[in-house]
């Protein structure tokens, strides 16, 4: 199956988000109503607030997670593991050596958390090991903000996909799109640790027997769970062989070593800490 990356890296870098509902809707009926005012708002007093949606069982509509700067408020991704609430997410900037490695098959050291008392009247965040004390908005206050607050969609664009790197510390590094339509969008980025550049890509071929990355510089060719080893063929024929470095193993390493991502924001809580 051959698929063309179609949409051009700026656009996607700079598309402006479409606003979504709210949970609650136009909180036109008392359902609604309800679940906006059981909504718990917290700021850390400098302009940022983590918006905490409860569980509505009348629907079994899941938690969920927003943050922003009170006028504009973006989704946080659920996490993976079953049984986890969106009030834990991932944000692998952030690492707690102390967290449970595989948790259900979730690495929970690049989990961060936010803790909501609603009784006490309490928040806290962490992020990794770093901790910031919150402070909950007053029920109408939080009600005020909520209504005229505009919701987005996560800014992220891209996700991890694939990293390799050579016997002398190259690396080659794939990701794709962030949301499932964008899923078939892939950049491949080459160099050194810290130094990564992306490459001008030409096609992409993707079957059950693994995918090629042609950039202007060469193939990058990744065998997916198969015998052969991947491999860098440079236009010149020259053969490179390289080693699959594994992707949820490396997280801090992808986000905060190799420079693709320096200065970018996942639309997490921690994106201010």
């Amino acid at each position: 199956m051959l698929i063309q990356h179609i949409l051009p890296v700026a656009m996607l870098l700079t598309a402006s988000p479409a606003a979504v509902e709210p949970p609650w809707g136009k909180a036109e009926n008392l359902g609604q109503r309800m679940l906006l005012e059981a909504t718990a708002v917290c700021t850390d007093g400098r302009g940022h607030y983590v918006v905490s949606v409860p569980r509505e069982d009348t629907d079994e509509r899941d938690d969920q997670l927003y943050y922003g700067d009170g006028k504009s408020l973006v989704e946080v991704p659920r996490p993976k593991g079953r049984g986890l609430p969106a009030t834990t997410f991932l944000d692998p900037r952030f690492f707690n050596p102390t967290a449970i490695a595989d948790y259900d098959g979730v690495d929970l050291r690049v989990h961060s958390q936010l803790n909501v008392d609603t009784k006490e009247r309490t928040c806290s965040l962490r992020c990794g090991e770093r901790k910031a004390a919150l402070e909950m908005l007053p029920g109408t206050e939080a009600r005020e903000l909520l209504r005229k607050a505009t919701f987005v969609p996560n800014p992220q664009k891209f996700v991890p996909h694939a990293l390799l790197r050579d016997s002398e510390g190259t690396y080659y590094y794939v990701d794709k799109g962030f949301t499932p339509a964008d899923a078939r969008n892939f950049r491949v980025f080459i160099g050194p640790r810290g130094n990564l550049k992306p490459q001008k890509m030409t096609n992409v071929v993707s079957d059950s027997e693994g995918e090629i990355f042609t950039t202007k510089l060469g193939q990058l060719r990744l065998v997916i769970d198969r015998a052969q080893k991947p491999m860098w063929i440079e236009k010149a024929r020259k053969e490179v062989e390289l080693r699959n470095v594994p992707v949820e193993q490396n997280l801090p390493l992808i986000y905060n070593e190799l420079g693709v991502y320096t200065g970018i924001r996942l639309g997490t809580p921690c994106d201010d800490q």
